[in-house]
């Protein structure tokens, strides 16, 4: 056999020491294969069973002891049995390939990535070159690499033990004090103690397993969880927000940066000077703004990746499967840090630099020495441009409540299905018509009705929704007849409204456009507008409030509050004191 084993080469396996390392890549052979299953070392004087497997002579007969005519032998591996027993004669196949392997010295190499790196669990039970370790095992308090964590799987008192993932962190579960494993919790002192623990310093403590306390600890983790991903939600939506802005930042400053330009050429060599220098402005303060707004947008997203690097190690923990590697870690990953207190940008005027081309408009009308006086006022009206530090949208329910108006519908808008009580403030929808007169603002076609009230300023209502219904804002003037596109609240350009569908979902109409909307499930909805600012914002009530849209835009009319009811009958509407 030695003189019949080449490499590629054809070159003999005593001549090639010095091309080891490729003919070990040719050869692959991992060290488990040459291994004895029964002592885990490299196979001495090697003997193969009918089976095909092989071991080291004197293991085998040890594991099968005397020879016994009435005794069935079996294969240590693959149970194969075997009777009478089989005889035992050297493989002198694998002795010589040992013998050519350990001449070449490659005895000890292994291409097999079970070997444990720098960073990797080692196995314990390993000698000379250590195997990564596949379990470690909370009893024996010891890991384990593929071949030695055999005996857990067949010895009958170990196939009792708790095997979780290879993990370098064993020590931690062992009492320092009583060098016994810990696995009880004290409540009383929120620590992880051994039984002797709680027979001396933790007596009369309130104590329960480490496995109860941490099924009570996966409970909370979950709503940790929900909290870490709603703030992540809810920053998402600010940078959405924020992106919107930056984006309304550079296009009215090109437009005034325009306009300024075409106003100012028309005054000839004085106006000139006079372009350059708001030119410069605009430039410097959409710089500045657009600056203000990506240092904002790149703090929020570094808590994004925060956050999801948090709800990250949140899962990981919630799989393991060592209660007190749970518990040690838990406290610190489930408190949520408070978040840093960022300027709001919550409400953004739409009218950003056309106040300068107004200002520059108001200029090129008069003389040279009244272009010169009003120098001042254009300069102001550049650096007073502010999208971020605007007077914020209230926080709180509280403060919200501070803008409620009181709404009540109109019954001569009313279609004939809804019957409105409560002092007209609820609607229901009803099998057959109503007695109303006929009245040209009412809707005629679709289920539909406005409030009597048209709204300016901040406002703020809360509705109550039982079934499938549009929460809508909409123009006195928009059409009581004709098509969906015509008269339908949220598919044209008069309307905005909020589908709120049962079970929690939601989607944002205008224009005909949809928009899918996330958030917690609740029958209570808040609504605030601003109108001046152009800001429409949808909230969730429940506890808290949780906002759902905010839409930017320009208004240009009072708007009505209004509901389109699409459920089935019985479904109602109300708006609440």
């Amino acid at each position: 056999m030695s003189k019949a084993f080449f490499c590629k080469k054809k070159v003999k396996l005593p001549d090639i020491q010095c091309c080891g390392e490729e003919m070990a890549q040719q050869v692959s052979l991992g060290r488990e294969k040459l291994s004895c299953l029964i002592c885990l070392d490299i196979l001495k004087d090697p003997v193969t069973i009918p089976c095909g497997h092989s071991y080291c002579m004197s293991c085998i007969k040890d594991c099968w002891g005397k020879d016994n005519e009435d005794k069935t032998y079996s294969c240590p591996q693959c149970r194969h049995s075997f009777k009478p027993r089989p005889a035992l004669e050297k493989s002198t196949v694998l002795a010589e390939l040992l013998e050519e392997l350990k001449e070449a010295g490659l005895q000890d190499f292994s291409p097999d990535l079970s070997i444990a790196k720098p960073g990797d669990v080692a196995c314990d039970l390993c000698s000379g070159v250590k195997l990564k370790a596949f379990k470690s095992c909370l009893v024996c308090m010891a890991s384990f690499c593929e071949q030695h964590l055999q005996p857990h799987f067949y010895v009958a008192p170990l196939k009792k033990h708790k095997l979780v993932e290879a993990t370098s962190k064993l020590q931690e579960n062992i009492c320092s004090r009583h060098d016994e494993v810990m696995k009880i919790f004290c409540r009383t002192d929120q620590q992880c103690i051994c039984y002797l623990c709680s027979m001396d310093d933790h007596k009369g403590h309130d104590i329960v397993s480490a496995a109860a306390e941490r099924a009570d600890r996966q409970k909370e983790l979950g709503v940790s969880r929900e909290k870490v991903q709603q703030r992540a939600q809810d920053r998402e939506k600010d940078v959405k927000v924020l992106q919107q802005r930056v984006e309304a930042i550079n296009r009215t400053a090109d437009e005034s940066v325009r306009d300024s330009e075409k106003i100012f050429t028309e005054l000839i060599n004085l106006i000139e000077k006079r372009s350059a220098g708001v030119k410069q402005k605009i430039r410097s303060q959409q710089k500045t703004q657009v600056s203000q707004a990506q240092e904002l947008e790149e703090k929020l997203q570094e808590e994004i990746t925060e956050l999801q690097r948090k709800d990250a190690k949140l899962l990981q923990l919630s799989h393991t499967e060592d209660h007190l590697h749970f518990l040690n870690h838990y406290p610190s990953l489930s408190r949520l840090s408070e978040s840093e207190d960022l300027p709001s940008i919550d409400i953004c005027p739409l009218r950003l630099f056309e106040d300068v081309t107004a200002a520059v408009s108001k200029g090129r009308d008069k003389l040279q020495v009244v272009v010169t006086e009003e120098w001042e006022n254009i300069s102001l009206a550049v650096t007073e441009v502010n999208v971020l530090w605007t007077q914020s949208e209230p926080r709180t329910r509280a403060e919200f409540r501070k803008y409620s108006r009181q709404i009540t519908l109109d019954p001569n808008t009313a279609n004939r299905r809804l019957s409105l009580s409560d002092g007209n403030r609820k609607a229901t929808l009803m099998k057959v018509n109503q007695s109303y007169s006929a009245h040209p603002d009412r809707f005629d076609e679709i289920w539909q009705v406005l409030s009597r009230e048209g709204l300016t300023g901040r406002c703020y209502w809360e509705v109550e929704v039982s079934g499938k219904a549009f929460i809508t804002v909409a123009y006195k003037d928009i059409n009581r007849t004709g098509t969906l596109k015509e008269s339908g609240f949220g598919y044209n350009n008069k309307s905005w409204a909020l589908d709120c569908y049962p079970g929690g979902k939601y989607k944002f109409f205008h224009s005909n456009i949809s928009t899918s909307v996330s958030g917690p499930q609740s029958s209570r909805i808040g609504v605030y507008l601003d109108h001046r600012e152009g800001t429409l914002s949808y909230y969730s009530i429940s506890d808290t409030m949780t906002l759902l849209h905010r839409e930017q835009t320009t208004f240009t009319q009072p708007l009505y509050p209004g509901f389109w009811l699409l459920s089935t009958v019985g479904g109602t509407v109300e708006l609440l004191k």
